[in-house]
């Protein structure tokens, strides 16, 4: 697995860390991942659910208030053989080609693997990074 965005934390709570996709250059495109080993939201605490949801919902208006993003694809899959991380996918203009169902996400990714790592995109997303850490620390 290659990481491009290594050491791309945007915000760390009690129970979850949010962080840049490490794989996949597509900025905006943010992982919540829980910091115990668990499967599913069913797995959740009292706490962590409240912690989650909340965190969600903050990530979610510093994509729309300081990166501009109206739409997202939000999932998550309970058969990874990976600790739960939940997926916050930005809706792009260049993605419409792929489609609107959740099979567009695999080829958006494919794509954006195949043909996004450049300086430019990598650029963006370390900025999208910044915004969103001085955001969510300053809401």
């Amino acid at each position: 697995m290659k990481k491009l965005f290594e050491n791309q934390k945007i915000i760390e709570t009690e129970h979850f860390e949010v962080h840049q996709d490490w794989e996949v250059p597509i900025p905006a495109f943010f992982i919540i991942a829980a910091k115990r080993k668990m499967r599913s939201v069913s797995d959740f605490t009292t706490d962590e659910a409240q912690d989650f949801i909340s965190l969600l919902v903050r990530v979610r208006e510093g994509m729309a208030e300081a990166l501009g993003i109206k739409d997202v694809y939000l999932f998550q899959n309970e058969d990874t053989k990976h600790n739960f991380h939940f997926w916050v996918l930005p809706r792009y203009s260049w993605m419409e080609r792929f489609g609107r169902k959740i099979q567009s996400v695999r080829p958006i990714m494919q794509y954006a693997k195949d043909n996004m790592v450049t300086d430019t995109v990598i650029r963006e997303v370390n900025d999208n990074v910044k915004q969103m850490q001085e955001y969510l620390t300053t809401k």
